[in-house]
C-alpha cells in the first residue's frame, strides 16, 4: 500500500505517534489529503472519542518540553499557535509563572554564567532571555544578580 492510500486516521496516527498533536494541528496538516468533504472531521472525532486527541496531553507535552528552556510567554504563544482552548493555556502558563526567574536564572547560567563585563555585554544578555519569552522583571533580576540565590523553592 502507498503512501497515498493511507487513510487520514492513519495519517493522524502517524502524526500523534511522533508527539502530541491538538486537533488543530491535525486538521491544518491533513486537509490537503481530505477527499471528501467532512471525511477529515469524521476521523478527528473518532481518534477524539478514543483519547489518541487530547487536548490536556498537549498543552502537558508542551510544558515539560519547552518550560525548562523558555519563559512563560513563548509557551504561552506555542500553545496558542496549537488552537488550544485559551483558558487551559492561561491556567498552564499561570503555573509556570512562579518558576519563571529560577527557571530564566538557569538558562542564563548555561549561556552565560558570569556577570556582564559591561553594557553592551548587559543589553546582550537581556535580550537573549527576553527574546525566550521570559519576563521582564525575572530578566532583570537574573542579569543583575539581585535575587536571593536560596530563595528558589
Amino acid at each position: 500500500m502507498g503512501f497515498d492510500e493511507i487513510s487520514l486516521k492513519g495519517r493522524a496516527l502517524r502524526l500523534l505517534a511522533g508527539r502530541e498533536h491538538s486537533r488543530a494541528e491535525l486538521q491544518r496538516k491533513l486537509r490537503a489529503h481530505e477527499t471528501t468533504p467532512g471525511e477529515l472531521s469524521q476521523a478527528l472525532d473518532e481518534l477524539e472519542a478514543k483519547g489518541f486527541i487530547n487536548e490536556q496531553r498537549v498543552i502537558e507535552s508542551v510544558v515539560h518540553r519547552r518550560s525548562s528552556r523558555l519563559g512563560a510567554a513563548r509557551v504561552r504563544q506555542e500553545l496558542q499557535a496549537k488552537g488550544l482552548d485559551p483558558q487551559a493555556v492561561a491556567e498552564a502558563v499561570a503555573g509556570l509563572q512562579g518558576s519563571e526567574e529560577a527557571r530564566a536564572r538557569e538558562v542564563w547560567r548555561k549561556k552565560f554564567g558570569e556577570p556582564p563585563r559591561d553594557a553592551a555585554e548587559h543589553g546582550r544578555q537581556v535580550r537573549f532571555l527576553l527574546t525566550r519569552g521570559f519576563g521582564a522583571e525575572a530578566v532583570r533580576r537574573v542579569v543583575r544578580g539581585t535575587a536571593v540565590q536560596d530563595d528558589e523553592g
